[in-house]
């Protein structure tokens, strides 16, 4: 395994850490503790990549789990943020932080079906740059959301920054959609769709005779 790979494992590893540290308010400073472990994380994500580039180490276990890791960290964050205290850290008003969190959750689930498909058609899609774009402000808001009820001084900036990553997250769903809709059109249309366990495949078998036993031709 190589060194970028190394490091997208590395921070799938950090977020059950992540997660205990934000949640255990019975230790002194835990969501500083959960910052800290974020802040890495999130560097982690931007070194894989990079490394990857600059030396030619792009595999396809790269492209699919890098994408994977930063779903894991940021859904998991977001989560648990609708946990403590109430969601009040994502935004002022409770349901607004769910429909919010819904978005962002219901998008990594739709790109994650698609990548599936995909990867029946023996294609791997790498994170685009929107996508990009998107799990970079989502991580950044994050940081900000962590802190905001110690550091109030911050909830307009966090507020704002929240807001863009969920911007994001839509354009991205619509970039992927569009890029990918050939590939989602062949899962649709595939020959086996709705085929049931005994019938998928058989019209590929060789018939026999049924007196003779052979092949027919």
């Amino acid at each position: 395994m190589n060194l970028p790979n190394k490091l997208t494992v590395a921070r799938v590893i950090l977020v059950p850490i992540f997660v205990f540290f934000l949640m255990a308010n019975f230790i002194p400073f835990n969501t500083y503790i959960a910052l800290g472990i974020f802040i890495v994380a999130s560097i982690t994500d931007f070194l894989d990549g990079h490394i990857a580039r600059k030396n030619n180490l792009i595999t396809n276990f790269g492209k699919f789990m890098d994408p994977l890791a930063d779903k894991l960290l940021v859904v998991s964050a977001l989560i648990c943020l609708l946990v403590v205290d109430d969601g009040t850290r994502i935004a002022s008003n409770r349901i607004i932080a769910m429909l919010a969190v819904l978005i962002i959750v219901a998008r990594e689930f739709v790109i994650s079906g698609i990548r599936l498909v995909a990867s029946d058609s023996g294609k791997v899609i790498a994170a685009s740059m929107w996508g990009k774009f998107k799990t970079a402000s989502t991580m950044v808001a994050i940081c900000f959301m962590l802190v905001v009820k110690e550091l109030p001084f911050l909830k307009e900036v966090t507020m704002v920054l929240f807001w863009i990553a969920v911007t994001l997250t839509v354009v991205s769903l619509i970039d992927y959609v569009i890029k990918n809709a050939d590939i989602m059109k062949d899962g649709f249309t595939s020959d086996h769709v709705g085929a049931s366990p005994e019938t998928a495949g058989n019209e590929h078998k060789p018939k026999f005779d049924e007196e003779t036993g052979l092949p027919l031709q």
